[in-house]
C-alpha cells in the first residue's frame, strides 16, 4: 500500500509537481505567518489556515471573506492555442468558488497580470475573459495591476508569456460562516458537474498529451469533438448562481467544497470529524478518459489530481437532498446525489464504485 502511494506521488512529481515538497515548504511558510494573526476582535481571522478562504472580523457581526488564486499552467495552453479570452473566466472562477466555501457572497476581485511583453491583443483578450467571469459571478473588478517582467516571465510562445492571478473579497455574517462544522453522519453529499478539467491538473495533462503522446494543441482525439487545446481551455465553471439559488430557497447548507488541487481529497477539509462514502459516480468527461488512456494512469491518481467531472460539492441534510438537486438543476447546474457523510475522525473519502479511499494526502486502493 505504501509502495502504491509512493508510485503515485512519483508520477505526479515527474510531471513537475512535487506535492511532498510543497507540503514541507508550506509548513515553513506558515511558521512565519501564524504570528501575524490578530487576536480575537476586529481584524481577527475566523477561519483556520488551510481552508478555501478566510474570514476577517469587521465588527458588529460582519465578516470580510478573502481568497487569492491564479490560473496556473493553463496559461501555457492558452499560449499554445494563441487564444487568451477564456483564462480570465478561470481566474474569476477559482476565486469566487473558493469564497462560496465559507458561506460568503462574492463581491469583487482585483487581478494581477505579469507579461513578458506588452501586447495590446493579449491584454484585450484577457480583459474580455475577466469581464465575462465577473458577469457570471455577479461581481465587479474595480482595479488590478499589470507588470512587465521580461526577465522573469517565460512561457511556450516567445514574447507572449504571461501569468494571471486574482484576489477576491466577499461578505458573510460571522454567525453564518460555513466551513462544514455542522455536518453530521447521514448528511447527503451532492456533486455539481464540472465543465471539464477546470484549472487544476494541467501540468500532468500537458505532460501526458503533449509530451508522452506527442500531440499538438490542434490534434483531435476520437473521444473529443474539438481539438485538445480547445478542450483544455474550456473555462472553469462558476458556481455562484447555483449556491445563491439554494440560499434563496432556504436550503440548509452544511458544507460547500470546491474540487480543485488534490481533487476529491478536498472533501476532507471540512471542520466536522466526518468522512464521506461515495456510492455513485458519473462517467468522467471525455478529456479525463483521454488523459487516462494515453498516460496509462491509475484511477487513484486520476481522482487525486483531477475533479473527474465533479467541480463542486454541497452537503445538506438528507431530507433536503432531492429538493437541493432540483434547485441546482433548475439553475443550470447538473447535480447528483453521490453519497453521504459518515462518522470518521480521519476524514477519509471512500470512492466505493472504484474501490478507492482518500486518506491524508493520497488516494489509494481500499
Amino acid at each position: 500500500m505504501a509502495e502504491e502511494q509512493r508510485d503515485l506521488a512519483d508520477a505526479y512529481a515527474r510531471a513537475g509537481v512535487d506535492a511532498a515538497a510543497e507540503e514541507s515548504g508550506l509548513a515553513g511558510l506558515l511558521r512565519w505567518l501564524r504570528p501575524t494573526l490578530r487576536p480575537a476582535g476586529l481584524g481577527s481571522s475566523r477561519v483556520p489556515f488551510g481552508y478555501f478562504a478566510t474570514v476577517l472580523d469587521l465588527g458588529d457581526g460582519r465578516g470580510l471573506a478573502l481568497t487569492t488564486d491564479g490560473v496556473g499552467s493553463k496559461v501555457l495552453v492558452a499560449q499554445m492555442v494563441d487564444r487568451y479570452d477564456t483564462v480570465g473566466i478561470d481566474c474569476v472562477a477559482m476565486n469566487v468558488n473558493d469564497l462560496l466555501c465559507v458561506g460568503a457572497e462574492p463581491l469583487a476581485m482585483v487581478d494581477y497580470i505579469a507579461v513578458q511583453q506588452m501586447h495590446p491583443r493579449l491584454l484585450d483578450e484577457l480583459g474580455r475573459g475577466l469581464a465575462e467571469g465577473a458577469r457570471q459571478a455577479g461581481i465587479s473588478i474595480p482595479g488590478g495591476e499589470i507588470a512587465q517582467l521580461r526577465e522573469v516571465v517565460r512561457g511556450v510562445r516567445d514574447g507572449w508569456a504571461f501569468d494571471l492571478a486574482g484576489a477576491a473579497v466577499g461578505l458573510v455574517r460571522l454567525d453564518d460562516i460555513v466551513i462544514g462544522q455542522a455536518v453530521e453522519p447521514g448528511d447527503a453529499l451532492l456533486g455539481l458537474a464540472s465543465s471539464g478539467i477546470h484549472s487544476n491538473g494541467l501540468t500532468l495533462a500537458r505532460r501526458v498529451l503533449f509530451e508522452q503522446a506527442s500531440l499538438s494543441a490542434g490534434a483531435v482525439l476520437p473521444e473529443l469533438a474539438r481539438s485538445v487545446g480547445e478542450e483544455l481551455l474550456e473555462p472553469t465553471r462558476i458556481y455562484v448562481s447555483g449556491v445563491r439559488a439554494l440560499r434563496a430557497a432556504g436550503v440548509p447548507i452544511r458544507a460547500l467544497c470546491h474540487l480543485t488541487g488534490d481533487g476529491w481529497l478536498n472533501l476532507a477539509r471540512i471542520a466536522a470529524p466526518v468522512g464521506f462514502v461515495v456510492d455513485w459516480l458519473p462517467e468522467p468527461p471525455a478529456i479525463f478518459q483521454a488523459i487516462q488512456r494515453l498516460g496509462s494512469i491509475a484511477d487513484a491518481e486520476m481522482y487525486q489530481v483531477f475533479n473527474m467531472g465533479i467541480g463542486f460539492a454541497v452537503v445538506v441534510p438528507p431530507d433536503e437532498a432531492d429538493r437541493a438537486a432540483a434547485i441546482l438543476q433548475s439553475a443550470g447546474y447538473p447535480a447528483w446525489l453521490l453519497g453521504r457523510a459518515v462518522g470518521d475522525p480521519e476524514r477519509r473519502v471512500q470512492l466505493a464504485p472504484l474501490g478507492l479511499i482518500g486518506e491524508g494526502h493520497a488516494v489509494r486502493p481500499a
